[in-house]
C-alpha cells in the first residue's frame, strides 16, 4: 500500500481512528551472515593482541638487558626492533578492533531488531538505542548491557521465564570488556610516559597484562555472539515469535458491532 494512497484514504475519511491505519510490521532478519563477519573479525583482533603480548614481551627482555647491562652493552638494533614490534602490533589491533566494533554494532542492532518480533514487550528501549546506546559518555557503561539481556530473554524459547539463558556469559564479558578498556588507557598512558629503560621494561609489563585481559574479553564477545545468533536462529526456524493480533475493525461490508 502506498503512502500516496494511504494519504487520500485519511483526507477522503479525516475521522478514521489512528488505530485502523496499517503499520509496518517487523520481520525477522538473518543475524547469521553478520555474526559470522563479527566473529571473523574478533580473530582478527585475538590474533593482534597475541603479537602485541609477544612484541611487548620483546621489548621487556631488551629494557632488561639494557637494565641491567652497561651502557655499553645496549643493542640499539634490538631496541628499535622491539619497538617497530610494539608500534606495528599496536597499528594492526586498532585497525581490528576499528572493523569488528563496526560490524559488532551492526549486528547488535540486527539482533535487537529481531527481539521486537519475538517479544517486544519484554523490551526496555527502542531499537535505535542499539547503536546510540554505545556513543553515549558514561550511558555506554550498562545501556548496551541491559538491551542485551533483553534481547537474551526475548531470543530464549520461553521469554518470560524468571531466568535469563546466557547471562552469566554476558555480565563476564560485559565486566572483562569494561576491565580491558580501563586497564588499555592505563597501560598506554605508563608506555607512552615511560622515559627511562626501567620505566618502559615496566610499562610493557603491563601491555602484556592488558593484552591477556583484552584476548579474554574477545574471547567471551565471540563467545556470545554465536549463542545469542543460535539461540534466535532456533527460535525463528522453529516459528516461537508471536503472531500478529487481528484486525480491530469490521470488514467492509460486515455488521458494526453495537449498531
Amino acid at each position: 500500500m502506498s503512502t500516496a494512497f494511504l494519504r487520500g484514504v485519511l483526507m477522503a475519511h479525516p475521522s478514521m481512528p489512528a488505530h485502523l491505519v496499517p503499520r509496518p510490521v517487523p520481520v525477522l532478519r538473518s543475524p547469521l551472515g553478520l555474526a559470522h563477519a563479527v566473529t571473523a573479525l574478533l580473530a582478527v583482533v585475538i590474533v593482534a593482541d597475541v603479537l602485541h603480548f609477544g612484541a611487548a614481551a620483546y621489548m621487556m627482555s631488551v629494557m632488561g638487558d639494557v637494565v641491567s647491562g652497561g651502557p655499553g652493552d645496549v643493542d640499539m638494533a634490538a631496541v628499535d626492533r622491539a619497538d617497530t614490534a610494539i608500534a606495528s602490533t599496536s597499528v594492526l589491533y586498532l585497525l581490528g578492533l576499528l572493523g569488528t566494533a563496526t560490524l559488532f554494532i551492526i549486528w547488535f542492532h540486527r539482533v535487537r531488531h529481531n527481539a521486537e518480533v519475538f517479544a517486544p514487550d519484554t523490551q526496555r528501549r527502542t531499537p535505535g538505542w542499539a547503536i546510540g546506546g554505545w556513543f553515549i559518555p558514561f550511558g555506554n557503561l550498562w545501556i548496551p548491557r541491559g538491551i542485551a539481556q533483553d534481547v537474551l530473554r526475548a531470543s530464549q524459547p520461553d521469554p518470560y521465564a524468571s531466568e535469563v539463558r546466557h547471562r552469566g556469559l554476558l555480565n563476564a564479558w560485559w565486566g572483562m570488556w569494561i576491565a580491558s578498556n580501563i586497564l588499555d588507557r592505563f597501560t598506554t598512558a605508563q608506555y607512552d610516559s615511560a622515559d627511562d629503560p626501567q620505566a618502559v621494561h615496566d610499562a610493557a609489563g603491563w601491555l602484556m597484562t592488558g593484552s591477556v585481559l583484552d584476548i579474554v574479553a574477545a574471547v567471551l564477545a565471540l563467545l556470545l555472539v554465536r549463542r545469542l545468533t543460535a539461540a534466535q536462529n532456533d527460535k525463528a526456524m522453529a516459528g516461537r515469535h508471536p503472531l500478529q493480533p487481528a484486525p480491530q475493525h469490521p470488514a467492509a461490508g460486515g455488521p458494526v458491532p453495537g449498531v
